[in-house]
């Protein structure tokens, strides 16, 4: 490019325009200030323009071009020129988009050089990138320097501790942000909520919403339902629901889930369904909750209708872990497995969800192949697969390959076996007859065995009908959980078995001490959409006289072909014949009594129960379905039974 200007002591010459004298000096000032001249002296360079600079910095910010951005930011830095916040914080949002955390930390240095001050919402926008990075103790040094700190800063800290579950920091911070004279507003409330892990801390959170008039705020009454459900108050969060007509779905999702997660799923369901008649459309959450709780349940017909809205919604992770667990809890492994195979992405979840329905259902062998297609598929198994597992192997007799996997499991998978773990090897030792070492494992265990490892010992005891350690088993399980009244009537019969009758009116005398009451057994079968239940002695169904008329022909039937009731699974203490009628009347025969009157022959007989199936029970229900050709599914609190063609799935172990 030609030199526009030439310039020697006090004369100028522009464009053949010849200028001297003071006029000469004034005009050679001038233009060296104009930005944007190419002025050359000698041999000396113009610097940079700033607005050049920044316009460019600008530029690669707001195009979320890292690499360049980073470049115009050093040279920024070395020019001493600072960028507008607004522009910083597109850099940051760039940074955490990328995981770079040098970068964003290298975006702090130079915002802080050279005694700049920057303004409190950029200082707030690097302390959330420090928190989304999970280094809270640089976000926690930023918050200690800032002189201004308003409600985004606090807030920032609060919400950061308490998805940390550093609980006490979080409520710390509360205090302090109110002494400082800075009012928390809804964010605040609904993130320190989450971190109440005390009933008090919450009433007084509760309280002070109240006091400030946040308690209508949609997030506010949000995490307070959340918050109750967690510790158990359904009540207050109902309450909480209830204080005010809700004109949001988030409230909904919360009080349904909170049901849900509580495993109250019948009022879950109700909720779901005064939701959708309220005019509200349902998201993931709502299904998720609404499939949890058919889970819960048992409701297979409930869970194929929320099925049907999935199918709305694109194809996602959660909603289908969701929907392969409510499937395999229902005992519909043809339905499970077909969604499991049809999911474009699967997780650690779905394979462990699969792997356990095959091994709860008594499908061993499928799920110690899936568990090897699940290492092939390179998923790094976790603490629920390797129990699944192990309940597999137990399920499957096979005691070799159950001790590999749980003394390598540490080794192999980097996880240290828990309560669960050695449960699954004391049932797997138990069931092989190897109740010395069942024994001498559980005294081994690194943490104290609960009720439900001795309970798992004693399921043992009584199959190989060693009733001394029966009679140790059960007083562990007394002594850990004093109201199990199942325990007391099974330690009972032992002693009644024995002819040890003070034992045993010391035994009723303890029981009604404590309070200790037998609970109802209750069973429940789903058909035409409706959940009927039954309950031994119970007449109430308005279809009882058809139900008893055909359970006694059943009986009749059954006796055919040499079944006897197994008067073992009663009190000891009753006469032959009561005995016998109390066991023809529990609530699972009533219910498959049902099932046989209202279904369909081709049609499974699907029954949820809330107390073990007696061993009667299961012999009744095997002989049926193999005289009737019928397909039956029990479930109860243990396991799954499939019962066909007089087999049943848990080889007659439970």
């Amino acid at each position: 490019m030609k030199t526009l200007l030439r310039f020697k002591e006090n004369v100028i010459s522009v464009r053949g325009l010849i200028l001297s004298g003071p006029l000469s000096r004034l005009l050679l000032q001038h233009l060296r200030c104009c930005s944007g001249a190419a002025i050359q002296r000698h041999n000396e360079r113009v610097p940079i323009k700033c607005s050049d600079l920044l316009d460019e910095f600008t530029t690669y910010c707001y195009a979320r071009d890292l690499p360049r951005a980073m470049n115009a930011l050093n040279t920024l830095h070395i020019q001493k020129i600072w960028a507008d916040a607004v522009t910083y914080s597109e850099l940051i949002k760039c940074c955490l988009a990328r995981g770079a955390v040098e970068q964003g930390k290298r975006v702090h240095q130079h915002v802080f050089s050279n005694g700049y001050e920057p303004k409190t919402f950029l200082v707030n926008t690097l302390m959330n990138m420090y928190v989304k990075f999970n280094m809270l103790d640089e976000a926690q040094a930023l918050f200690d320097q800032m002189s201004d700190r308003n409600v985004v800063s606090w807030t920032t800290m609060i919400a950061a501790y308490s998805s940390a579950k550093i609980n006490n920091k979080a409520l710390e911070f509360l205090i302090f942000m109110m002494r400082d004279g800075v009012r928390p507003n809804m964010f605040t409330y609904s993130s320190v909520l989450r971190a109440c892990d005390d009933l008090s801390n919450l009433r007084q959170l509760h309280c002070s919403l109240l006091k400030v008039g946040l308690e209508s705020d949609v997030f506010v009454r949000s995490a307070l339902i959340d918050v109750y459900s967690k510790m158990g108050q359904l009540e207050c969060a109902m309450c909480t629901f209830n204080e005010m007509v809700t004109g949001d779905f988030v409230v909904w999702n919360s009080i349904i889930g909170g049901f849900a997660q509580n495993s109250d799923g019948d009022e879950a369901l109700t909720l779901f369904k005064r939701m959708k008649r309220a005019g509200f459309s349902a998201d993931q959450s709502t299904l998720t909750s609404a499939l949890r709780a058919c889970t819960s349940l048992a409701l297979l017909e409930v869970g194929r209708q929320v099925h049907v809205h999935v199918l709305k919604f694109k194809r996602d992770l959660i909603l289908d872990n969701a929907l392969l667990d409510m499937y395999c809890k229902c005992g519909n492994l043809e339905d499970a497995h077909q969604i499991f195979s049809q999911m474009v992405e699967k997780d650690v979840i779905s394979w462990s969800t699969m792997i356990i329905g095959y091994a709860q259902n008594g499908f061993s062998r499928k799920a110690l192949e899936l568990f090897k297609e699940m290492k092939v598929s390179g998923i790094r198994p976790n603490y629920i697969t390797v129990l699944g597992v192990l309940f597999a192997c137990s399920h499957a007799g096979l005691v070799e390959d159950g001790q590999y996997y749980f003394h390598s499991m540490k080794k192999l998978f980097g996880i240290d076996p828990g309560r669960e773990h050695y449960g699954c090897m004391v049932d797997l030792l138990g069931r092989f007859g190897k109740l010395d070492e069942a024994v001498k494992l559980i005294h081994e265990m690194e943490c104290e065995p609960d009720a439900v490892t001795w309970r798992t010992l004693l399921g043992a005891c009584r199959v190989h009908r060693n009733m001394d350690l029966a009679e140790y088993a059960a007083k562990q399980i007394i002594r850990l959980d004093p109201s199990d009244a199942g325990t007391y009537i099974l330690l009972s019969n032992i002693y009644a078995r024995t002819q040890k009758w003070e034992d045993v009116m010391d035994l009723r005398r303890s029981m009604k001490e404590r309070g200790v009451k037998k609970e109802p057994g209750c069973s429940w079968i789903e058909v035409n959409k409706q959940i009927h239940a039954f309950i031994m002695g119970d007449n109430s169904h308005p279809q009882k006289e058809e139900i008893n008329k055909e359970l006694n022909q059943i009986i009749w039937r059954l006796k055919e072909v040499g079944y006897v009731p197994d008067t073992n699974f009663v009190l000891q203490d009753l006469e032959d014949e009561q005995m016998e009628d109390s066991l023809l009347f529990h609530s699972e025969k009533i219910a498959v009594a049902f099932g046989v009157l209202s279904l369909s022959r081709e049609k499974t007989i699907r029954i949820r129960k809330n107390l073990r199936i007696c061993g009667d029970c299961h012999l009744f229900v095997k002989l049926l379905a193999q005289i009737e050709h019928r397909s039956i599914v029990i479930r109860d609190p243990i396991r799954y039974h499939h019962f066909q063609d007089g087999i049943c799935s848990c080889g007659d172990y439970w």
